[in-house]
């Protein structure tokens, strides 16, 4: 790499040399001339000046390369840093997917009506205060087509393949309204239909429908899939956290804490095939 001097940088160099050359020039001379200590007394500071100019020069010649040798090593160590902290994200990434999937494991050898499912990272979100939806990196490919239920490895409902390209696939999750699970309350088998409750402005909440108007519902009371041709049966739906009468006073509704934590997932498995019999 080339390097540029400053000005001061060249003006101490050429003068250090000036002085360097009439030095020698002055010692050539003594040796033919009488007088050699007097030229030598008068010498002797303008050598000393001379010496200590070189000297400087020197240094910060040598400051130049060292600086420049440190900024690269700097950027060097700073590049290194970088690769090392995507290896330890990428560990954990592996980590993290590998506790999955051990649960996984788990979960089919409680249902070994299904077919081992696929999993299939989040890749985005739907941006919408009327939508709940996301994008996952598996689609046709891979078996993933509409009509597909979403789960966690624990077994919790999170969504509906509702599209599908060869790559990809759109996952609505059980917080949109457009969606309806037949399900049943796990610990007194009333049945209803659970629909998110984004219409309702219940937020973050799921609202289960057509509960007879005798039931009696208790707070965290796990609500289940019934079984379907689209959903399998035993699948955790939500919690419930507050129940009342509907409009028409005849049928009541629960609202549920949704079983899966929708804003922290990052991988979901995809129920490719079951036998609901």
């Amino acid at each position: 790499m080339k390097k540029h001097f400053s000005a001061k940088a060249k003006w101490l160099i050429a003068i250090a040399v000036l002085l360097a050359v009439l030095v020698t020039v002055a010692a050539a001379l003594n040796a033919a001339r009488p007088g050699e200590s007097l030229i030598q007394t008068m010498l002797t500071p303008f050598r000393s000046a001379a010496s200590g100019l070189v000297r400087q020069a020197e240094r910060y010649y040598d400051y130049i390369f060292k600086y420049e040798s440190l900024e690269a090593e700097n950027k060097a160590l700073k590049d290194r840093i970088v690769e090392m902290e995507e290896d330890v994200r990428s560990a954990d990434s592996l980590q993290r997917e590998n506790e999955r999937l051990h649960r996984l494991l788990g979960l089919m050898e409680e249902h070994e009506d299904y077919k081992p499912p696929v999993p299939a990272y989040i890749i985005s979100w739907v941006d919408s205060s009327w939508k709940s939806a996301f994008t996952i990196a598996k689609g046709t490919n891979a078996g993933v087509h509409e009509g597909l239920v979403a789960i966690t490895e624990y077994g919790q409902v999170v969504g509906l393949v509702t599209e599908a390209g060869p790559n990809w696939a759109t996952v609505t999750t059980v917080l949109d309204s457009a969606l309806g699970i037949s399900a049943t309350v796990a610990s007194t088998g009333y049945n209803g239909v659970v629909e998110g409750a984004l219409a309702t402005g219940s937020q973050g909440l799921l609202r289960m429908n057509y509960l007879p108007t005798d039931s009696v519902l208790r707070n965290n009371d796990q609500v289940l899939t019934t079984g379907s041709t689209v959903y399998p049966r035993g699948l955790i739906i939500g919690y419930i956290t507050d129940a009342d009468f509907d409009q028409t006073g005849v049928a009541k509704y629960a609202l549920l804490r949704p079983a899966a934590e929708l804003d922290e997932l990052e991988q979901v498995f995809i129920i490719t095939e079951y036998d609901n019999q």
